[in-house]
């Protein structure tokens, strides 16, 4: 190989390492954090009498196990990603989205009214169930967001507020006028109709189209942060409020901008979960969709591609926690606590850096022992 050839290979190399190195530096964090949380979940479950190593084949298998399994597990990873897609968009401008869950569960009241009052074409009927989620979350999310910008109110309290307000306007609407005259145990709305309905794709779990919709969401929201001017404005405004306004940007209207759209990506939640899962809409449904999606932006570092794995990563151990108790006799809490571990180290990524260091002091300090001892 002669010296040119050797001077092209490195210059690629360097080119892919800039390419490259950004993405392995965000992927370090998480998957620290989810290897020391399975390392500390496997100290919990040899406690209490069981293999670790038995009980994470059981979650993998009961998360991945058959068709089955792998459409639930897929099936409840959707939600997660919209409602992670929601909180991660408006934690990039800085707003702490809490009410995720009461524009998740508007916009599925919403499409849930569109689904069971209206009758028409399926191919006008599913289109218009979902604009009814986004305007509907939009709305409930703008709400906060148009407060925070015109009175300076904490989104944190109004996000909160709004999701007691939302919860009781939905029980009062479920018992009330979206009844369903038949429903005598529990409360509920009448079953959205057959064009209303998301299409099945993998018989016979539950999965529906949804997750496709989750994903192309995701896409378009990277696309939408990364690549447009809007999403710079509301990544400059949550990086810096007074440097984003006096560079031209308008702070107050890109906040509400974010809960807007925030708002409408946890409403469009909602839609396609009534209309390709429940199909109704139930007295008591909280599903707490919306408070587990912080945990999701978090872990997913408020990057739809993240979101869309961190989301999988706790559907999969939601999914898997049955499994490993039937199986390997492992309480469900267990899984609770692994889920905690996960967001506690990446809330502390201190520990996760820490680690790799730790480790590497552990491995000198043995190496000098045993040259000591030889000599």
């Amino acid at each position: 190989m002669t010296t040119s050839d050797e001077s092209t290979i490195k210059r690629w190399r360097e080119r892919i390492m800039l390419v490259v190195a950004p993405f392995i530096q965000q992927l370090i964090l998480p998957v620290g954090a989810i290897i020391l949380a399975l390392l500390i979940g496997a100290i919990f479950i040899l406690a209490i009498g069981n293999n670790p190593i038995t009980a994470y084949i059981a979650l993998l298998q009961g998360a991945f196990g058959d068709i089955f399994s792998i459409g639930e597990t897929l099936e409840a990873t959707t939600p997660l990603i919209f409602t992670g897609l929601a909180v991660a968009f408006a934690f990039r401008a800085n707003m702490f989205n809490i009410g995720a869950e009461g524009q998740f569960l508007m916009g599925a009241l919403a499409a849930t009214w569109v689904g069971t009052s209206l009758e028409l074409p399926s191919i006008i009927h599913l289109p218009l169930i979902l604009l009814a989620g986004i305007i509907v979350g939009g709305l409930w999310g703008g709400a906060a967001g148009l407060l925070k910008a015109i009175r300076g109110v904490h989104e944190v309290i109004s996000t909160i507020m709004l999701n007691f307000i939302a919860i009781f306007f939905i029980g009062y609407m479920v018992t009330g006028p979206m009844k369903e005259e038949s429903a005598l145990d529990i409360p509920q709305t009448a079953k959205m109709l057959d064009t209303a309905q998301l299409m099945k794709i993998m018989p016979p779990s539950r999965l529906s189209i949804g997750i496709i919709l989750a994903v192309l969401v995701a896409a378009f929201i990277w696309w939408l942060l990364w690549k447009t001017t809007v999403g710079y404005e509301v990544r400059a405004v949550g990086l810096n409020f007074f440097a984003a306004e006096f560079g031209g940007i308008k702070p107050n209207y890109n906040m509400f901008l974010a809960m807007l759209i925030s708002g409408g990506l946890a409403g469009l939640g909602g839609a396609v979960v009534i209309s390709g899962l429940f199909l109704r809409f139930q007295h008591g449904f909280e599903p707490g969709y919306g408070f587990t999606a912080i945990a999701v932006a978090l872990v997913g570092g408020n990057n739809p591609p993240g979101v869309v794995l961190a989301a999988l990563l706790f559907a999969t151990l939601s999914q898997g926690a049955l499994g490993m108790q039937n199986v390997a006799g492992v309480p469900q809490d267990i899984v609770l606590i692994i889920q905690a571990l996960v967001i506690f180290f990446v809330a502390a990524p201190q520990i996760v850096w820490a680690f790799p260091e730790w480790i590497e002091r552990r491995r000198e300090a043995a190496q000098a022992a045993s040259e000591g001892g030889q000599a």
